[in-house]
């Protein structure tokens, strides 16, 4: 036990900690009748039982301190990676992908567009309703909202709950908008969704914008020829760690389109529990973007016993393995996913004949996507550059002038050290205070 832990023991009640002190001092001992007789000498039984209770209670206090102690301990390197400059991203995908993930919110509002390389006072406008007008994607995108009321929480209000679904559509056909070459797919509201309810509109499209050109990108070709291709990798990860199940499902000729809601969602529609959600969306954008069919294939390789125990059939199977357990091990199956990875990593997987016939856009770009992360200034300094820039350059800044950014970073060059200094102190209110105008 380390030596915070140790002191937050001491914070408990004078009783808690005594029952601690008396089972310390009786693990010393051997347990024997002579010894708990100096507890109660005329009921031996009792004084075992009151033991037994101690022990369990002191077992649970120690774990419960132990985790309040890794918990606390991974909100101070998350506080120290987003005012490190540059912004220490390592720490955050390593915080992201561990166990818990990024534990709150009000945290995630932070981190996810660090994860993304979003600069927080680039956000693009709220759309206006004229985005609407003459988009080819508008009737299926109606219908896709307006089927997603489970994904909204439960109990919420009807009336905000409509203003959400309103927000939702904008945010989908803004995006598209902005990029023609992408092409909508049902299930891409699933994750706009999940981004919407946590980091509100402007941040929304701005995540949505970069995960459709890199993480998204393959789903949202004009066919499906990209999505069956990463969908192709879920089999030669089976066939390495498990070849039985490998060759109990080609038998059965189930193929891995069970697993496409799945991806394509990033698992957001089929999980019950949002905070499931939220748990895999931590680890998938601090990840590689094939990433979710590894979870994919743990998920297959969790239920081997049930998918060898029923019939040899294609429907059978597929009935099986397209309902999602809600009781999941989910850090388990994340932690076996991130080996699953780290040990069959998709170059590896790629050298079969059947994964060299096409080529990825997500997996291609990925590479300098994640060097591009790496040099991003932390938001203390970012907002005080912001107010140093002339009032009337909205337009020019909005859009995102390249000048004027060059401008703005060889100064925040020049500030270094005495900026950077300042910014240690003021992250503890800037993002809180700035996201409540989005």
């Amino acid at each position: 036990m380390t030596p915070q832990c140790l002191s937050s023991l001491s914070s408990f009640s004078p009783h808690i900690f005594l029952s601690l002190s008396t089972i310390l001092i009786l693990s010393c001992f051997p347990p024997t009748i002579s010894s708990l007789s100096l507890f109660h000498p005329f009921n031996v039984s009792f004084s075992l039982i009151h033991l037994s209770v101690l022990s369990l209670t002191t077992l649970a206090l120690i774990s419960f301190t132990e985790q309040d102690c890794g918990r606390k301990q991974k909100l101070a390197e998350i506080h120290q990676a987003l005012i490190s400059d540059p912004v220490d991203i390592e720490t955050l995908r390593r915080a992201a992908a561990t166990k818990g993930g990024l534990l709150t919110d009000e945290l995630r509002r932070k981190v996810w567009p660090k994860l993304l390389n979003i600069n927080v006072y680039e956000l693009p406008y709220k759309p206006g309703r004229d985005v609407r007008e003459n988009h080819k994607d508008y009737n299926q995108v109606l219908l896709d909202v307006r089927r997603s009321m489970k994904r909204f929480p439960k109990g919420m209000p009807a009336t905000e709950r409509a203003v959400l679904q309103e927000q939702l559509i904008n945010i989908i056909l803004e995006v598209l908008k902005h990029n023609p070459q992408l092409h909508y797919y049902q299930g891409y509201h699933d994750v706009a969704v999940t981004l919407l309810l946590v980091v509100g509109e402007r941040m929304a499209i701005a995540m949505l914008d970069t995960l459709s050109n890199y993480h998204l990108r393959d789903f949202m070709d004009p066919t499906m020829d990209s999505t069956k291709h990463i969908l192709n990798y879920l089999m030669p990860i089976l066939e390495q760690v498990d070849t039985e199940l490998h060759d109990f499902m080609i038998r059965a000729e189930v193929g891995t389109i069970f697993a496409l809601s799945w991806l394509i969602t990033w698992y957001g529609h089929v999980l019950s529990e949002f905070r499931h959600t939220l748990r895999l969306y931590d680890f998938f954008l601090a990840s590689h973007p094939l990433m979710p069919i590894y979870l994919a294939a743990t998920i297959v390789l969790h239920r081997e016993k049930d998918v060898k125990q029923t019939e040899c059939d294609m429907a059978m199977v597929h009935h099986l393995l397209s309902r999602i357990p809600q009781d999941l091990p989910y850090e388990l199956l994340i932690a076996q996913s991130q080996d699953l990875f780290n040990q069959y990593p998709p170059s590896l997987l790629a050298k079969r004949a059947a994964l060299q016939s096409r080529k990825s856009l997500s997996i291609s770009t990925f590479q300098a996507f994640q060097l591009s992360t790496l040099h991003q200034r932390p938001d203390s300094v970012l907002q005080r550059l912001e107010a140093a820039l002339p009032r009337d350059r909205g337009q020019l800044w909005g859009k995102g002038n390249r000048m004027v950014k060059m401008a703005v970073w060889g100064l925040s060059a020049t500030l270094g050290a005495a900026v950077f200094a300042v910014a240690q102190t003021a992250m503890d209110w800037g993002p809180e205070v700035l996201l409540q105008l989005f």
